[in-house]
């Protein structure tokens, strides 16, 4: 069998969070067992150039955006035993930042467009095509309109993921002719509530959708939860379902990261624990303080990620004989209202405003827990990062949090859990987790079985494959 993997962003190449991180890794495990994964994406201005010295060019060809016509040169590189193909142009990606420009509809029409028009031309025809999120969404809609039947594309099933359905390419219906080259018959396929709709349109053309956690599978059929698409996914719920990410367990691996202060296994966790907290602090500027625990926090700085709960009851936790650190970016009233209490608890808070992949890794290696609140969160990589590395997550009972971390007041917990979204229930769960902390003997089982859960791609490659298969 072989699949192609459209996304807008992959690992190592460029990622701005869990979609780049699943690309990476998802096509990888699936050529693991014995499935012919090859990845599409944009070649991004972002793209370092020690990683551009590895593409192999191999050709260009014209791809149809509308009315126009727009050069795409096709990269090849070679990753982790997977085919990359880059897709160049530079009009639309010789740009600082992956989204947020004012063409991305266009950007994206272009670049769905081109991952099926170079089909032929790298001589690699695929069973499936699985595209993600509403930027890749038009291909099962293109693949509908133009390829079906054609010569050369006949028989190909396409697979639309939905990783975060807060964001669903809406626009104007002035662009259906014109951006998107789609003709008038098309118009009830994306047209939602007086626009058009790019990922309401792909969960009406592919041939199954996918999410990424099966409690964010049922939640999607939940107003509170789908952003107007609930009345769709029921409709199409026959074709969905449900599967659980996981992480590359190479790259997330405290016997051999190399971005950790020390490494560790399951057998020495102890001593390397304590030395990655020492260093985080010393790296931080906080005390050392050995009977402390330090709580982690790595999070887009936005409400959805819980951070109006973390505002709410802030004074309270710091209180508590702890630490907290907190690594992210987002909203400006977060980040400059988090920033007061760095001077209200020097002892005690620190906030690292920005993007730091290694930073985060030592948060993760030293931490005693990490706190994900979220309001939503389709599958979360941040706790089973978390539990690989020992530190115990806690988080709130919503979409991949709650199939992935179980309360340790229940028979295999690995963490502390808390149900409504509410300051004062994420503060219990929270204490009890201190209450944890205090009885040394049997944190450490805690942390062991934390290690020892398997989050990685072995059951979830298996289960995508049988769907796969299926189609």
């Amino acid at each position: 069998m072989k699949v192609l993997y459209v996304t807008s962003e992959a690992l190592p190449f460029a990622a701005t969070g869990g979609l780049g991180d699943v690309a990476g890794s998802l096509p990888h495990a699936l050529r693991k067992r014995l499935v012919g994964a090859r990845i599409v994406m944009p070649l991004y201005e972002q793209i370092p150039e020690e990683l551009r010295e590895n593409m192999k060019f191999l050709t260009s060809i014209s791809v149809p955006v509308s009315w126009r016509r727009q050069y795409c040169g096709i990269f090849e590189a070679r990753c982790n035993n997977v085919i990359y193909y880059l897709l160049d142009n530079q009009y639309y990606f010789k740009r600082q930042g992956l989204y947020g420009h004012y063409d991305d509809a266009e950007r994206f029409a272009f670049f769905s467009r081109a991952a099926i028009e170079i089909l032929p031309f790298v001589e690699f025809k695929p069973d499936v095509i699985i595209s993600n999120d509403w930027q890749s969404g038009l291909v099962p809609i293109y693949y509908s309109q133009f390829y079906a039947n054609a010569e050369g594309f006949s028989g190909i099933k396409t697979v639309f993921t939905i990783h975060n359905i807060s964001y669903q390419g809406c626009y104007g219906m002035e662009i259906l002719g014109d951006v998107f080259g789609l003709p008038l018959s098309a118009q009830s396929l994306m047209e939602h509530n007086g626009d058009i709709n790019i990922m309401k349109g792909a969960i009406e053309s592919a041939n199954a959708v996918t999410t990424v956690s099966p409690t964010y599978a049922n939640e999607l059929l939940d107003p509170w939860y789908a952003h107007g698409l609930d009345t769709i996914l029921r409709e199409r719920s026959w074709k969905m379902r449900g599967i659980l990410n996981g992480i590359d367990y190479d790259l997330y691996n405290p016997e051999t990261d190399t971005n950790v202060f020390k490494n560790y296994t399951e057998k020495t966790f102890k001593s390397g624990k304590k030395k990655n907290k020492n260093m985080l602090r010393e790296r931080l500027e906080l005390p050392q303080r050995d009977d402390v625990p330090v709580i982690g926090m790595i999070t887009r700085l936005v409400e959805h990620k819980g951070l109006e709960l973390i505002m709410q009851v802030l004074d309270q936790i710091l209180t508590s004989d702890i630490q907290f650190v907190i690594l992210g970016s987002g909203d400006w009233k977060y980040e400059s209202a988090l920033k007061t209490f760095i001077d209200r608890y020097p002892d005690k808070f620190r906030i690292v405003t920005g993007f730091i992949p290694e930073l985060s890794r030592k948060i993760y290696a030293g931490a005693d827990m990490l706190l994900m609140p979220s309001k939503s969160e389709p599958c979360g990589l941040a706790q089973m990062i978390a539990l690989r590395y020992g530190t115990i997550p806690i988080v709130r009972e919503t979409g991949g949090l709650k199939d992935t971390v179980i309360d340790a007041g229940g028979e295999n917990g690995n963490g502390f859990t808390f149900k409504t979204f509410d300051a004062y229930d994420m503060l219990d769960a929270l204490n009890r987790a201190l209450g944890g902390f205090s009885d040394k003997k049997s944190w450490n089982e805690l942390v062991l079985h934390a290690m020892q859960c398997d989050n990685s791609w072995s059951k979830s490659a298996n289960e995508l494959i049988r769907l796969l298969k299926n189609l």
